[in-house]
């Protein structure tokens, strides 16, 4: 039977399969990945048909044993992978039985490779979710450092990519915090459901031996075992879930990536990235690119296409496991790869960061950023707000008209267009006095960005 095709599947066959067919079908080379999720879920599985009655603890002792020396030889690089095997599962199993003999071929009493797969995906992607958090932490961290040391730099705060209102640096960089701090969550939810086991499903409907899989859910350490062996084994939402968690996350790297790439051009010089992080032109030697930025602002859309591939893979299937479902693994893959990727590559840079703060408050003094502290002046000594905006409306007119920002007018000018105006305007219309009147929470006052400074500080410390 060897000789015509797979002998651990093809003893109802009368050919091999062709072999373009095989080549196409075949998915080792990308699950291979998951070898030792692999060995961990057969090292279980063994574990429990031993306390089952299944094997005998001499047959166990030689099953661990030797997929410890398979483990050992694939991280030397000695394992030979082939595609006849089809898949990680089987070359692991194959090579198993080579070493141990016919002991190796009873490892898979009460699992089929749907629930084996299943479970693998599912440890792998817990191990990767973990990594990602520390990831996500050790960008927050870097923040929050800068944050700190920016919390008195004044910017201009945008509208509209309009100059709105002063802000400080630091509460602009706690924005990108909070961000990330829902993308913390996110994949942290998304992990409870991840961490379910399918392991003893079997194929779709459960098996006939007396297995026990609470114990296999205590080995692995997954919170409960799936309820319903169809579902089990056909499952993909929690990869569908992780990609739309990771293309939220990317989607917020997008927005700083854009915001870090206009404030590194000429036209604001709001800050420098370190050489180290961008690249030169091939032509223009002048040029310094954000091509971290940039690059990672680009993978977005290698991430929200993973999604939509996902979700059109599991769009309509019946259950229960459906060859369809070998696809999943490539988009999970790359979109694991590109999400580390882009978090380490910004929480090395973000704490490298350098701030022009003559550039900034050059910008926040230019626009009328402190039309809004006009108004809120003018109501305050009793006028009607929308009179206070009609009011403030004619003097940014005026300052268009004369070249003159608001806190460069004089006394006689602003009361112009209302006598209620004092000399204590002077006072409201500078950006330190603007950006400190906002002193509560979530405001951009300085001593509000270092309190929120502090209570990230003590958010990623609860974390452990």
């Amino acid at each position: 039977m060897s000789s015509k095709t797979n002998q651990q599947w093809g003893g109802r066959f009368n050919e091999p399969t062709d072999a373009f067919v095989a080549r196409f079908t075949a998915s080792v080379e990308f699950d291979q990945r998951m070898y030792r999720q692999d060995i961990q879920g057969s090292v279980a599985h063994a574990t429990m048909l031993t306390e089952a009655g299944v094997l005998t603890v001499a047959e166990r002792d030689m099953i661990i044993q030797g997929l410890a020396d398979i483990r050992a030889d694939i991280e030397a690089g000695r394992f030979e992978w082939s595609i006849a095997l089809e898949d990680v599962h089987m070359n692991i199993e194959a090579a198993l039985t080579e070493k141990i003999g016919i002991t190796g071929k009873k490892l898979h009493t009460g699992r089929s490779r749907n629930d084996q797969v299943a479970t693998d995906i599912r440890l792998y992607l817990r191990d990767e979710i973990d990594l990602i958090l520390l990831e996500i932490t050790r960008l927050q961290q870097g923040l929050l450092g800068l944050a700190e040391q920016e919390a008195d730099t004044i910017m201009p705060g945008f509208t509209h990519l309009q100059t709105a209102q002063p802000v400080t640096f630091g509460h602009h960089l706690m924005a990108w915090f909070e961000m990330l701090s829902r993308d913390y969550d996110r994949f942290l939810d998304t992990r409870k459901r991840v961490n379910i086991m399918p392991l003893g499903a079997a194929a779709l409907a459960g098996t006939t031996y007396p297995i026990q899989r609470d114990i296999t859910c205590k080995l692995l350490g997954f919170d409960t075992p799936a309820e319903n062996s169809l579902d089990a084994v056909s499952d993909r939402d929690f990869a569908i879930e992780f990609c739309a968690a990771s293309s939220i996350l990317l989607m917020h790297m997008t927005r700083m990536s854009e915001e870090l790439v206009l404030w590194t051009s000429a036209q604001f010089n709001f800050i420098n990235l370190p050489d180290r992080f961008c690249t030169g032109s091939s032509i223009m030697p002048q040029k310094k690119n954000p091509d971290v930025p940039e690059l990672v602002r680009g993978k977005s859309g290698r991430v929200y296409g993973h999604l939509f591939s996902l979700l059109t893979l599991m769009k309509s299937q019946p259950l229960a496991y459906n060859k369809d479902n070998q696809e999943d693994k490539e988009p999970l893959f790359d979109t694991i790869d590109t999400v580390k990727g882009c978090l380490r590559a910004y929480a090395d840079m973000v704490p490298a960061l350098e701030s022009r703060k003559e550039y900034m408050r050059e910008a926040a003094l230019r626009g009328f950023s402190t039309a809004t502290d006009l108004a809120d002046y003018l109501v305050r000594k009793g006028m009607p707000f929308r009179d206070a905006h009609e009011v403030v409306g004619k003097s940014v007119a005026y300052g268009i008209e004369t070249g003159k920002d608001l806190g460069e007018m004089s006394l006689a000018e602003l009361q112009k267009f209302s006598d209620t105006i004092g000399d204590d305007i002077f006072d409201v219309l500078t950006l330190e006095g603007s950006v400190a009147a906002r002193n509560h929470i979530g405001g951009t006052a300085p001593d509000q960005v270092r309190a929120a400074v502090k209570r990230g500080q003590e958010k990623l410390t609860q974390r452990g």
